[in-house]
């Protein structure tokens, strides 16, 4: 079969990502065109990439075959753009479709379920089919409403997932992709160094304050794995740390870079439109559970290096902090700047344009990083902000597909009472079963469409339950981003593995005991509002302080150490009493969680301990770092 020679391939993809880049960022200054004409072209930009760079058959290039698909997909996308004012005059549900239609309506649908198996595997494809089929049969609707719904109005294929993607995501993905053209990662990199590489377990430390900046920008999980992990993951192994560990320890800081504002993940933004506000009001929402979770990971770390004897690195041999931000701490400027934009009441949309435009000159401030910026890289990166929206584009659209059919079909509304009806309207047994379908949607779905699902499927019953809608929606995504560190499907710690060349089960669970915290933390907001900032400032307060206690008693009775030395058993239950107890709001169980925190510090000091020799190293390397 006819393959296109490596150059046009290479050549076409060049013209396709830059060109859709371009196309964003013009949007973006001048402001939105109709709802058909930008949604049907990043989509149509987005399976033109799709198809040229993931070839079917098994082959490294495309085939004629794909350019015939390619070309029909493009095709499909824009035919509401050219008939834009046919679709916008006849009556959806009324006025039946025409033949075109049914040609373009049926075509795009089917490229798409093909695309998003080539991008993203057969697991959201084979969702997506399943709601077709069940609108069709059990749904009673016939092709032409489904074609009507999914097709001609923008409440299916170019819904609001696909909006958020043409609109917010993909500006933040080029903006991401700038940014690490700029020497940001080397950064990132000396910066947690020079912090933290020379304490107990610095090197781990290190993987996690890089991750946590990284993910600020890159917004994947194992994009995040791979960008940092080739250099954390080999140097915490060198330093002690079991190959395992040292995989999970990158795959939990990585995963939390799509919970960590500024940035966040492309569902954050998915989030804001489906509760109506900012994408400011989001990432305050997500700031406290987000550095809790942080700290957690980082306090396990702690505990695991001082319990062990790991010391931290030569100080003389690591950057120093003040050398690292006169020599590139300009380039944290972009960030600073998309924050102040987002302070400052501007859209999300136009803080990602702001931050675009500041990445070039912000090299131009510092001799080293003066010459970054080539012509061929500004294209380059250009190109690989398109690339690397394609996933988050096919995925939101087929999402489309999915929420369409809810929405015709009132699938949603029966779900709920099924869900209320096994929980027994009990709180807690719908947030354990809404947990469990967020992890098991994760481990098969991007991040943004498994989200989605949920928020159709379950976050009204949980709201029907008494939960405040934004800890509703904020539980859900949770755990359709903990999914990546959950076994048996941990696509996080896989891509960590291929790095450490750990056994799959032990980094598994070394990541779950890791990031437990993380599955913990949804309950807590759900539970208490004030975690998420809602609420009056002495109640809020008060939160923090017993919030940030409890991780740190969560993470010393896990990995059996706390500050005055490794812990028995006895002092490991209490530990994990005391982190449950600071966990529900309360003050009776926050006085029952400085009780058990009391006597496990009396117990620590009151009773002796043989000094081994890894305690001994521990000591040492606390009293230095």
């Amino acid at each position: 079969m006819f393959t296109l020679p490596a150059s046009l391939t290479r050549w076409l993809l060049t013209l396709t990502g830059v060109g859709m880049s371009v196309f964003h960022l013009y949007v973006a200054q001048v402001g939105p065109p109709d709802a058909y004409v930008m949604r049907g072209l990043h989509l149509a930009f987005a399976m033109v990439l799709a198809f040229l760079m993931f070839p079917g058959f098994g082959r490294r290039a495309p085939t004629a075959f794909d350019l015939i698909l390619l070309i029909a997909a493009a095709a499909s996308a824009l035919y509401p753009t050219f008939n834009l004012q046919y679709i916008q005059n006849r009556m959806y549900y009324v006025d039946d479709p025409i033949v075109l239609d049914y040609v373009f309506g049926g075509g795009l649908t089917l490229l798409l379920l093909e695309a998003t198996r080539r991008a993203t595997g057969w697991a959201l494809p084979i969702t997506a089919l399943a709601f077709l089929l069940y609108g069709l049969t059990a749904g009673n609707q016939s092709i032409g409403i489904m074609l009507d719904q999914l097709y001609l109005t923008t409440e299916g294929i170019f819904g609001i997932p696909l909006y958020v993607s043409a609109t917010y995501v993909m500006l933040f993905i080029l903006f991401g992709a700038f940014v690490e053209r700029s020497g940001a990662g080397q950064l990132f990199m000396d910066f947690a160094l020079a912090l933290a590489g020379h304490t107990s377990g610095g090197p781990a430390k290190v993987a996690i304050i890089t991750s946590s900046l990284f993910g600020t920008v890159s917004g994947s999980a194992v994009a995040n794995v791979m960008t940092t992990g080739t250099f954390t993951i080999p140097l915490m192994i060198r330093t002690g740390y079991r190959p395992a560990f040292a995989g999970a320890v990158e795959a939990v800081a990585s995963t939390g870079g799509q919970l960590m504002p500024p940035i966040m993940g492309a569902a954050a933004f998915v989030m804001a439109e489906f509760l109506g506000v900012s994408y400011l009001t989001v990432a305050t929402f997500a700031i406290l559970p987000a550095i809790l979770y942080y700290l957690a990971v980082f306090m396990a770390v702690h505990f695991e290096a001082r319990r062990v004897g790991l010391v931290g690195l030569p100080k003389p041999d690591l950057p120093r902090v003040g050398q690292v931000l006169r020599e590139r701490g300009h380039l944290f400027l972009p960030l600073a700047i998309i924050i102040g934009v987002l302070l400052a009441g501007f859209s999300a949309a136009f803080a990602a344009l702001c931050g675009i435009a500041s990445v070039v000159p912000t090299t131009w401030l510092r001799a080293n990083t003066r010459r970054t910026f080539t012509i061929p890289v500004i294209i380059d990166a250009l190109e690989a902000g398109a690339k690397n929206t394609v996933i988050v584009a096919l995925a939101c659209a087929c999402a489309g597909i999915v929420i369409g059919t809810i929405t015709l079909t009132g699938l949603g509304l029966s779900f709920t009472g099924v869900v209320l009806a096994l929980s027994q309207n009990s709180l807690i047994l719908a947030l354990i079963l809404t947990m469990a379908a967020g992890i098991v949607l994760g481990m098969g779905l991007p991040t943004t469409p498994a989200y989605i699902v949920q928020v159709a499927l379950l976050v009204p019953a949980l709201v029907k339950l008494g939960v405040q809608v934004e800890a509703a929606h904020l539980f859900v995504l949770y755990f359709a981003v903990l999914s990546a560190i959950t076994p048996p499907v941990a696509m996080a710690v896989y891509a960590a593995n291929g790095i450490s060349r750990a056994g799959l089960m032990e980094s598994s669970w070394a990541a779950v005991k890791l990031g437990l915290t993380g599955y913990i933390i949804p309950f807590m907001f759900v539970y208490g509002p004030s975690l998420l900032l809602i609420g009056e400032a002495s109640t809020i307060a008060l939160t923090i302080v017993s919030a940030t206690v409890g991780v740190m008693c969560l993470a010393g009775g896990l990995h059996s150490y706390f500050f005055f030395g490794a812990t028995r058993i006895w002092e490991r239950a209490m530990l994990i009493g005391a982190a449950f107890a600071l966990i529900k709001p309360g003050i009776v169980t926050d006085l029952i969680g400085a009780g058990l925190i009391a006597a496990t510090v009396a117990s620590q000091l009151m009773i002796s301990r043989p000094v081994t020799p890894a305690a001994a190293a521990a000591g040492k390397a606390g009293s230095t770092g």
